[in-house]
């Protein structure tokens, strides 16, 4: 059944996850543009299962937006479909990452992109918007899902704790809620093991964690190291691609030296007009250590986990989904999910809407989403066109010399 399904499927698949990698903008955004295009739209999956797929990719250590696309294609096409669409989603930003890397090593930043950057971010903000609202509504069904909801928002916003610790806790209290008390207790005890565990485990094995006194840094990086330090990044870290840059930018600037500060935030500003996941900086770091070999290996090294723990998962998953305490748990977890992707928006809010015109192309997509549906894809290119478009203006002439009249006029 599952080869059948593949062999059903897997051109559709193939075509939306390509078109996903070489046009969905927004880091973990990401995730709102698959909700609107392949969930809403094209109804592979219910809501109640996406949010299923969503807390599990949360849940893991990875590439979260790479894990939930794995996910879809999975539900689609089995196996073969979650490998398929993952590798057609991270390798149009992989080719699409390099080339621009190349190109800007030799003419650097342009106002185009910086035009389409400042109109993709309210149009990206606006469809997770939209997609947190809708997927909210399946996931906080009960007065206690909003509870937990409000509350994994609070601990994120307020507390030390990591989303990791939050969705696990969330896990212990939908079990407690939703299945039985006895089993919450006897869980509690191995959430707990599990959470010392797992920060041992990490002081233990991981030089990631250490601080840039106990960990020399290498004279050279070979691809050798450039694979090890990566593959660590994508199998230890939890909080998804935003988490892995963190990471990565403490490590590679301040403990291994291998860029400067400015090279780094360069790398960040080409992430950001690359489409795909957000964790494709990689192989920006990559090329700039070791070219394009360093590039791939960095990019391979860094996905690859994110693979082997989602396709290696996911056939257990299916088998236990439907038990008692399994739904118990994906209960508590799924509102938790929906309150860090709240905390999220409004963190990301301030970057993607710098001024009044950025809010206006925000309610447009909205009102565009809610009432006309219209497509993701379509919204994201009008606004990279708007931005390009005002940040053209100011160099017509005539523009321009109102522009100065008026500055002149108020004394600036």
């Amino acid at each position: 059944m599952p080869r059948e399904s593949f062999a059903a499927h897997w051109r559709e698949i193939a075509a939306h996850f390509l078109k996903l990698g070489l046009t969905a903008y927004g880091g973990p955004a990401i995730m709102g543009i698959m909700q609107t295009e392949i969930q809403e739209r094209r109804r592979w999956v219910s809501k109640e299962r996406f949010v299923e797929g969503l807390s599990l990719a949360n849940v893991l250590p990875g590439a979260t937006a790479t894990q939930l696309g794995i996910f879809l294609g999975h539900a689609r096409g089995g196996w073969w479909g979650g490998l398929l669409a993952g590798l057609c989603f991270v390798v149009p930003a992989f080719a699409i990452m390099l080339a621009l890397a190349i190109t800007y090593a030799h003419l650097g930043a342009t106002p185009v992109m910086r035009g389409g950057l400042y109109g993709l971010g309210p149009v990206v903000l606006g469809i997770f918007v939209v997609a947190v609202y809708r997927l909210g509504r399946a996931a906080t069904a009960t007065r206690s899902q909003v509870t937990i909801a409000v509350a994994a928002a609070a601990a994120a916003a307020f507390s030390p704790l990591g989303m990791a610790t939050i969705l696990v806790l969330s896990a212990g209290v939908g079990l407690w809620l939703f299945h039985s008390a006895r089993v919450w207790s006897l869980t509690l005890a191995g959430l707990i093991a599990v959470i010392g565990v797992t920060h041992i485990a990490l002081e233990l094995l991981s030089p990631l964690v250490a601080s840039p006194a106990q960990v020399a840094a290498p004279a050279s990086a070979g691809l050798v190291d450039i694979a090890t330090f990566f593959f660590k990044v994508g199998a230890l870290t939890f909080g998804g691609g935003l988490t892995m840059i963190a990471l990565i930018q403490e490590q590679v600037v301040d403990q291994y030296h291998w860029l400067s500060h400015q090279e780094f935030v360069d790398g960040l500003a080409l992430g950001q007009f690359t489409p795909g996941p957000v964790l494709m900086v990689a192989a920006y770091v990559g090329y700039k250590v070791a070219g394009v070999a360093g590039a791939m290996a960095a990019a391979a090294a860094s996905f690859l986990p994110s693979f082997i723990l989602m396709l290696g998962v996911l056939p257990v998953f299916e088998r236990v989904r439907a038990l008692a305490w399994t739904n118990a748990v994906m209960k508590g977890v799924g509102p938790a999910v929906i309150g860090l992707l709240a905390v999220f928006l409004v963190k990301m809010a301030p970057h993607a809407l710098p001024d009044r015109f950025a809010i206006a192309i925000l309610m447009a997509t909205v009102i565009a989403l809610l009432v006309w549906r219209i497509g993701a894809i379509k919204l994201m290119v009008s606004g990279a066109v708007l931005g390009v478009l005002r940040s053209r203006v100011p160099m017509v002439p005539g523009v321009r010399a109102a522009l100065d009249h008026v500055r002149a006029s108020a004394g600036v």
